[in-house]
């Protein structure tokens, strides 16, 4: 069972499942430049709020040589929000303050009235990689699931080829699976990594 809390703001509900602290371990697997790259790896996530309209989040992920030694493979931080349009009361962007003061805050009607024809809500992900990798994923939440593609990725002048990607979160019998697809190194879009993560705080 899943304890809620009482103090998000409304646009944050459908997403509060995320909350939490998550660990466990997941299987890489990816055919790259006629070589098969493929191990388990231990991954951390943290979903958070700080009483803003998004979620916090922070990911990493490492695998162990025979001997021990901890090998970390890239990390992520981002923010997660219901997709809807800025508004006068919305502040940004950069450091702008909100054009007409919020008199009352967001309520779950507001957001209910966000929800799409299949009944979920439309989101936006944005997230940096420690590699320098940005990336812009949009997609929906339906309940317990999240499902979610590449609008934009971005890319430093000497960063690998990463073209697009796709990933899916569920939460099944209380843990935190997800799978991520990608097209890279010249590959097509294709299966790359999948975990089961149990929540731990």
């Amino acid at each position: 069972m899943i304890d809620l809390p009482t103090d998000l703001p409304a646009d944050l509900v459908p997403l509060s499942w995320l909350l939490g602290v998550w660990e466990g371990t997941g299987m890489l697997e990816y055919d790259a430049q006629g070589r098969t790259m493929t191990g388990e790896f231990s991954h951390r996530v943290s979903f958070s709020h700080d009483g803003g309209n998004a979620l916090n989040y922070s990911a990493t992920a490492w695998f162990e040589d025979a001997d021990g030694t901890r090998n970390d493979l890239v990390a992520e931080t981002g923010y997660w929000r219901l997709s809807r349009p800025a508004t006068e009361e919305d502040a940004g962007p950069a450091l702008l303050p909100p054009l007409v003061p919020r008199t009352e805050p967001r309520t779950v009607h507001d957001v209910e009235e966000l929800r799409t024809a299949e009944g979920g809500f439309e989101i936006e992900v944005a997230l940096v990689h420690s590699d320098g990798i940005s990336e812009l994923y949009l997609g929906q939440v339906r309940g317990p699931r999240i499902d979610i593609a590449t609008d934009a990725i971005v890319r430093p002048a000497g960063a690998k080829e990463y073209s697009s990607a796709t990933r899916m979160y569920g939460l099944v019998e209380g843990d935190l699976l997800w799978a991520w697809d990608v097209a890279a190194l010249g590959s097509a879009l294709a299966s790359h990594a999948s975990a089961r993560l149990a929540r731990v705080q």
